[in-house]
């Protein structure tokens, strides 16, 4: 697809990386993250915090109206939370969509083994998992992969394991282990957006660097948050 430009900063991105705003029925501004909206769409590229000023200060307001030519537009106060909560839903169906094809593991003595047989892409954990569970998992990893001594280790998710069950329509699920590498792509596009717009990373430059020397066989690359997703709706959802 074509490069965007985010209304707030000018710069341009892969629209995969951006979220995109769209006109309702009412002439509310609502987030669209999927891009499917018909008509005229805008986009955005920075953090929550930073769309919350852009917000109080007049900002967003200025940059709507110009881009969609029309000043009369709506623009509520929660527009950023739902925009939070619809990247955090698509994270969710995303996962749901990759466990009913079959693409994701649960359990961790599943898991466990799958790590040590270099099976897994991709490895989460979900925001209230136990420490130690996570360590040890994190550790089965590094077996897999060959990078005994690294700092590579699974994702915390922003969600926690009752949203996680719910999404993968299973119980208790605490850790997830992604064992195809177009599914773990799939997935690490969804997180990364939700990420940075959450504003935080979850991995230094300098860990990323090595996650990737240290997973040249694994197919993917780890630290990539902009890989578009394949066309189709069971593809990119």
């Amino acid at each position: 697809m074509t490069e965007r430009k985010c209304i707030l900063t000018g710069d341009r991105a892969d629209p995969e990386t951006l979220i995109r705003l769209a006109i309702g029925p009412d002439g509310q501004v609502l987030p669209d993250v999927r891009a499917k909206a018909p008509g005229r769409g805008a986009w955005i590229g920075v953090s929550r915090a930073e769309l919350e000023t852009a917000l109080a200060k007049g900002k967003l307001k200025g940059a709507i109206a110009r881009s969609f030519k029309d000043g009369a537009l709506q623009i509520e106060a929660d527009l950023p939370e739902r925009i939070e909560q619809a990247l955090r839903q698509d994270l969710l169906s995303r996962l749901g969509l990759e466990a009913r094809a079959s693409m994701l593991l649960t359990g961790s003595e599943k898991i466990d083994t799958a790590c040590r047989k270099g099976l897994v892409k991709l490895l989460l954990h979900a925001a209230d998992a136990a420490a130690d569970g996570n360590r040890k998992l994190d550790q089965a990893l590094r077996v897999g992969q060959e990078a005994e001594g690294s700092d590579l280790a699974g994702i915390v998710l922003p969600v926690d394991r009752e949203a996680l069950s719910m999404a993968m329509g299973r119980d208790n699920v605490v850790h997830v282990a992604v064992t195809d590498s177009r599914a773990a792509l799939r997935l690490r596009a969804a997180l990364g957006r939700l990420e940075s717009y959450l504003g935080c990373v979850i991995e230094a430059p300098a860990q990323a660097e090595e996650r990737s020397s240290a997973a040249q066989g694994a197919e993917i690359a780890w630290n990539d948050a902009s890989v578009p997703a394949p066309a189709g709706d069971e593809v990119k959802g």
